[in-house]
């Protein structure tokens, strides 16, 4: 197995640290049936998570991963899925096995540990503190924190910045393409987890540094 030696590892939410799916179908399905429109169900929602909200209410609007519905439609069901993710964000969400076990691992050996997202600020801390992890992280990069977010690399030269370290000593820890291209832009190496939401692609394909099964085989390859 590879073996990094990163002075910073930056994390991803959603299908890395939290199956966070369950509470977004669940507010996807209760946006369409306000709107009359179909539900999607929770494997539609899986393939379409990873974007940050936005995209995702287009892509239950639509049906489709790549499409985009108008806009007066897309304005109507906003603030309908903002106000049920806001009282849904961490009722059904729940860490991924190893979680725990792998931050606990990098606590111990003293990494310094960020977390970075799409998903916006209003909804990443109230998640992270109600699952419990939230103190692990030194910094928080949301969705929108900063002017641009994954894939773009903004968010993780920022961490390395915030720091003062050489985006080549840092390590990002995702689960798909987004996370790959913006590790790839800044600089930083990159472990995925085959677990993630990946829109239903196999994440080896985008030929990540390191794919792993759980973040207790972190201790095999640091």
């Amino acid at each position: 197995m590879k073996k990094f030696q990163p002075k910073l590892i930056l994390i991803d939410v959603d299908g890395t640290l939290v199956d966070s799916v369950p509470d977004l179908a669940y507010c996807v399905d209760e946006m369409m049936i306000q709107l009359g429109m179909p539900t999607r169900g929770e494997s539609r929602v899986r393939h379409w998570v990873g974007n940050g909200v936005p995209r995702l209410v287009e892509r239950a609007l639509t049906g489709d991963l790549d499409l985009k519905p108008s806009r007066e439609v897309f304005d109507t069901a906003y603030p309908i899925f903002l106000e049920l993710y806001a009282e849904n964000s961490a009722i059904r969400s729940s860490l991924y096995d190893g979680v725990k076990e792998g931050l606990d691992y990098l606590q111990s050996k003293n990494y310094l540990l960020g977390c970075v997202t799409n998903k916006a600020e209003q909804f990443t801390h109230p998640l992270l503190k109600s699952l419990n992890i939230y103190d692990y992280f030194k910094i928080v990069i949301s969705g929108d924190t900063l002017k641009k977010k994954k894939p773009d690399p903004l968010p993780l030269i920022h961490g390395a910045s915030f720091f003062n370290i050489d985006p080549k000593e840092c390590l990002m820890l995702g689960d798909s393409v987004s996370d790959v291209k913006a590790a790839r832009a800044a600089g930083f190496d990159i472990i995925c987890m085959s677990y993630g939401y990946n829109h239903g692609n196999n994440i080896l394909d985008e030929n990540p540094d390191l794919v792993i099964d759980s973040m207790t085989q972190l201790r095999e390859c640091l």
